[in-house]
This record gives C-alpha cells, sequence and structure tokens, in this order.
C-alpha cells in the first residue's frame, strides 16, 4: 500500500510539473497576479454581503417579470426606482427608448461606467427545477441570465457609492440601463444619442458557463428587414398574372447562397423568411426576410452589405416585385482593453468563483441528465487568463457600440451547467434559485473591487486610454444607425 502512495504521489507531481510545462511554453497564456484585499475593499464587500437578501430579491423579481426586448417597463423601473433610493439621480427614457435609463452619482473624474441588462427571450418560460417546467406556457424567461446581470451590476453600481460616499471619494459612477440587448438594439441607439459620451472606462460583465475574462473580440454587424410587393393570382388558373414576392425573397436567398463562395471567410450572412403566402394555389404578393450580415469590423460588413443590396435589387427585377428595406440596427466589432481586463481578472482570482453548495451542484446536474449531456455540474475553478487564438469571433453585440466610446472590460461568471445551451430553459431555471443568486453576488463583487482599483489608481486608466487610441487607428466613432432611424420602441402592455 505504501509503495503505491509513493507511485501515485509521483505521478501526481510528474504530471504537475508537465502541465505546468504547458503553460509555460503557451505563448497565449498572461500571467496575473491576484489583486490586492484593501479596505476599500473589504468595506464594499462586506456591504454586498450585508444586502444580499435584499439583493436577490430584486434579482427574483426581474427572473419573475422576464420582459421582452423594448417592453422590460416593469424591469427596469425596478432597478431604477432601487438606485434613486439609494442615492442616485436616475434620467428615465433616454435615447428615445423608455425602458432605457441612466443613474448618477458623484461628480468629476474619473467617469467610471457600468452596463445593466434585464431583457428576456420568448418563449423560455420556466419554473427553477431541473426539468423543463414553464411557468406559463409559451410566455419569456430569462434564458441568457441578463436578470443576474442588470441586478449585479446595479449592485456593483450601489457599493461603489456606498464607499465612496463614506470614504469622501471622487469621481462619478454611471449606471446604464440598457435595454434590448438580445436584438441588438438597446445600446446602439444610446451610443448614436451620446448617452455614453465622457466616459472614462466602463465595465460590463455577463453570466456565463466559465469564470472567465475575455479579451475577444466579435463581428461588427448589420440586421435588416427586407419587404417585397408583388401581385397576386391563382396558381393554377393564372399564374402569368400574378409577380410572386416569396419568388423574390427565394431569388435573393440564392444569391446570398452563391455569394458565400466570393466572401471572405470572416463573413457571416444568416436570413429567415418571416412571411411568404397564405395558400400554395395563391400567387404570394407579399413577402418578408430577416437578415443579418457580420464581418470583421466596419469597412469589411460595409462592403458585404453593397453586395447583397444589389442582390436584393436583382431579385426585385427578375420577378417584377417592388421592395423596401427596413434596416433594424447595427453594430462595430469589439474593442477588448487589455490592461482593464487584467484588473478584473486579478479581482477575479481574490474574490474567487461562486461558492456553489453541494444541492447547486445536484441540480446542475440533474439538468445535464435530463438533457443527455455529461454530468459535470457548474464549474468551480477560473478559466486562464490568455490571448484570443484569432482577433475575431462569430458573434456579435452591442456591447461594442461602447467599447468604441471607453476603453471596456469584459468579465464572465457561472451561472449554467457545463455543455447545455445558451438560450435555453436549463439557464432560465438556474437563473431564478440559488446558483443565479450566487453568480450575481460573485460578479457584482468582482466589479466593485475591481471599480475601487479604476476609481483610486488613475494611472490603470491612463494604460487603458493609451491602448484603446492605439486600437481605434485614428478612427472616430460613427453610429451604423441611419440618422433618422427611430428605435423600434413597444407600448406598455396594459
Amino acid at each position: 500500500m505504501k509503495k503505491f502512495l509513493v507511485l501515485f504521489l509521483g505521478v501526481m507531481i510528474l504530471f504537475s510539473y508537465a502541465l505546468a510545462a504547458k503553460e509555460e511554453k503557451d505563448p497565449l497564456l498572461l500571467k496575473v497576479k491576484p489583486a490586492k484585499l484593501t479596505p476599500l475593499k473589504k468595506e464594499a464587500l462586506a456591504w454586498l454581503d450585508e444586502n444580499m437578501p435584499e439583493l436577490s430579491k430584486i434579482n427574483e423579481k426581474i427572473w419573475r417579470l422576464a420582459e421582452l426586448a423594448m417592453e422590460e417597463y416593469e424591469s427596469a423601473e425596478v432597478l431604477a426606482s432601487y438606485l434613486e433610493k439609494k442615492g442616485f439621480k436616475v434620467e428615465r427614457g433616454v435615447a428615445g427608448m423608455p425602458t432605457a435609463f441612466v443613474a448618477v452619482y458623484g461628480s468629476g473624474e474619473p467617469v467610471i461606467g457600468i452596463l445593466a441588462e434585464y431583457d428576456a427571450l420568448p418563449g423560455l418560460s420556466q419554473e427553477a427545477v431541473p426539468n423543463q417546467k414553464p411557468l406559463e406556457e409559451g410566455e419569456p424567461g430569462h434564458g441568457c441570465g441578463h436578470n443576474i446581470f442588470g441586478t449585479a451590476s446595479t449592485a456593483a453600481a450601489v457599493a461603489l457609492k456606498e464607499v465612496m460616499a463614506r470614504k469622501g471619494l471622487s469621481g462619478t459612477i454611471k449606471l446604464f440601463g440598457c435595454p434590448a440587448e438580445e436584438t441588438v438594439v438597446g445600446k446602439v441607439f444610446m451610443a448614436r444619442d451620446g448617452v455614453f459620451d465622457g466616459l472614462s472606462l466602463c465595465i460590463q460583465w455577463h453570466p456565463s458557463s466559465e469564470n472567465s475574462v475575455s479579451l475577444a473580440s466579435g463581428n461588427a454587424m448589420n440586421q435588416f428587414e427586407v419587404e417585397f410587393f408583388g401581385k397576386t393570382a391563382h396558381s393554377a388558373g393564372d399564374p402569368w398574372e400574378g409577380r410572386s414576392a416569396l419568388d423574390a425573397v427565394e431569388l435573393t436567398n440564392i444569391g446570398l447562397n452563391y455569394l458565400r463562395e466570393h466572401l471572405k471567410p470572416t463573413a457571416r450572412i444568416h436570413y429567415i423568411i418571416q412571411e411568404g403566402g397564405g395558400a400554395p394555389n395563391v400567387v404570394p404578393d407579399y413577402a418578408r426576410a430577416w437578415y443579418y450580415v457580420r464581418d470583421i469590423d466596419r469597412e469589411h460588413v460595409d462592403k458585404d452589405y453593397e453586395r447583397v443590396l444589389k442582390i436584393i435589387e436583382a431579385a426585385s427585377l427578375m420577378t417584377e416585385t417592388t421592395y423596401k428595406i427596413k434596416f433594424i440596427s447595427g453594430v462595430h466589432n469589439m474593442l477588448p482593453n487589455r490592461p482593464g481586463c487584467e484588473v478584473v481578472y486579478s479581482n477575479l482570482m481574490l474574490i474567487g468563483p461562486p461558492k456553489f453548495s453541494a444541492e447547486d451542484q445536484a441540480f446542475a446536474k440533474e439538468i445535464q441528465k435530463n438533457l443527455g449531456v455529461e454530468e459535470k455540474g457548474l464549474k468551480t475553478k477560473i478559466e486562464s487568463f490568455k490571448l484570443p487564438e484569432r482577433s475575431w469571433g462569430s458573434g456579435s453585440t452591442d456591447v461594442a457600440e461602447v467599447s468604441w466610446l471607453a476603453p471596456t472590460t469584459d468579465l464572465g461568471i457561472v451561472f449554467k451547467p457545463v455543455g447545455t445551451p445558451g438560450h435555453h430553459w436549463s439557464a432560465v431555471a438556474c437563473g431564478g434559485m440559488s446558483i443565479g443568486h450566487k453568480s450575481m453576488l460573485t460578479a457584482a463583487k468582482v466589479m466593485v473591487a475591481s471599480g475601487l482599483d479604476f476609481l483610486t489608481h488613475p494611472e490603470i486608466i491612463q494604460k487603458m486610454r493609451k491602448e484603446w487610441v492605439e486600437k481605434k487607428k485614428g478612427k472616430e466613432y460613427k453610429s451604423p444607425l441611419p440618422p433618422d432611424l427611430k428605435p423600434p420602441v413597444k407600448p406598455k402592455k396594459k
């Protein structure tokens, strides 16, 4: 037995050395030391712990409201009212969107922005149980954890304010209530209207399946709808009298699929047909489709978009239909900021990952079992801090607009089990119970600790802004939106 233990320990030591050597050789790996636990941070973290019961109630309330993009009237008000109660001055309805707001505390430099989101996804209503069980069939649910997102960001802003007020620290905190992230809309209109102007930096996070800080970018994008207008006729009796709007949509899509061969590998084009007629025996006089055009940056998207518009025009000519383009939104590629993210990562190491209980892990594993996924539970480690393997990503986010207006950080905290899908009922289930609450608290702690470092170390902000200026390469922010385009506001439900 003793020999076996010695052999086992020897193997483990060799494995540790091999792993360490592998990490040493990884050219993408970045070494960052844990941040220091200062008295200011201790005070902020204590405030968060003391106020956890109220913060959990806010988190659960927004989880239950589960309002869709541009319909987050009650969710936005929950956060705005709480911030007002805690001493922030709140401006509602910014950038022409009733569910967007800005909450401000303090004065002078630095001006620290914090992003909050709170929109849900359609059809994902779910109870906080590990098997699919809608709260209300067909209704929305927080499949991306935005209830946790908004609550954690708000908690971090208030905790930061509390320390500033008690210690007489100068500076300004701006909490941005950002609607409609799921439709990639809210921050784009806010950016166009100057809502983010004047920030020294911006802190943002997102619920995840990993505890990590990312330096990855993301694709720039245009999204738009195309309506085709034709002429109806009997599909069998006199089809020659008709002009099919559906044919125009299909010819557009065929053209786009042929275009893919001649676009660079960074480009992506996706579409769905929203309306294509009512019956096969009637030539459809109306059809509508929704398109995304993505690429590595705005310049590439603009060029791709010009070619897409030519295909739409050609489809109209071929079918003798007319068309109308409704531009919905556009975003830039994300500008990651290494100096800022290093600070966030150092504070993630200081705070540590969420402290999930055995019951939390059992809940997660039950979800994985029901989905046929390996039962690994929730991740409990912090991922390595690395340079990305490529400078672009497949997704797009309206956070990118903020990153072009101020150095912006990125943080992910675990709220869903390993290997489970995003935008899924299983994520909704986790967000409405202790797993979601613990994710929220951890994110808030990392953000407030980082915020205090930014607030008390101006040299960090100088480094962040220096890199940010270099990455912009002399380009100033220009909104992808047409100047006269209004946000797709939805009326408040009665």
